[in-house]
């Protein structure tokens, strides 16, 4: 019996690190310098009730860029890139966000500039203004190219 408590001890142990679980990442394709981007469009997804499109131009505005938002699949007037996204949520006692995922993206041909990710699980998780920021944040940073 004494020989089992190390291993339901360690067993334990894995189990509530595997609810504290995160990833933050941002990638740039080559070539490609985020600097000479200005302007942005952020393009509502179609499915999202909760203005996250919304979240994402005031935070590139707050970054000090201009940004507007919309339903369309163009903007009203010439952008240096289109921002997508796509939002993840799960329910844990409240619903929260799970996963974000941004592209910028070239107005021309709509090809992919750069991508910035977060996911966080219930017991680290951030409200929806907190993961906007740190993806955002993390792709202006620089990435991987």
């Amino acid at each position: 019996m004494n020989r089992l408590a190390p291993v339901v001890l360690v067993l334990s142990v894995l189990g509530l690190l595997t609810g504290c679980s995160s990833t933050l990442e941002a990638k740039k394709m080559p070539g490609t310098d985020l600097s000479k981007l200005k302007t942005f469009y952020v393009q509502k997804l179609a499915a999202d009730g909760r203005g996250i499109e919304q979240l994402i131009a005031q935070r590139l505005t707050h970054m000090g860029f201009s940004a507007m938002s919309g339903v369309s699949e163009t903007p009203s007037s010439p952008v240096d890139a289109i921002v997508t996204y796509q939002d993840k949520w799960m329910w844990d006692i409240t619903m929260y966000m799970i996963q974000l995922s941004i592209q910028l993206r070239d107005p021309q041909n709509q090809m992919v500039l750069a991508t910035g990710h977060s996911m966080r699980t219930s017991l680290i998780r951030k409200d929806p203004e907190g993961m906007v920021d740190e993806v955002l944040t993390e792709m202006f940073r620089g990435g991987q190219p």
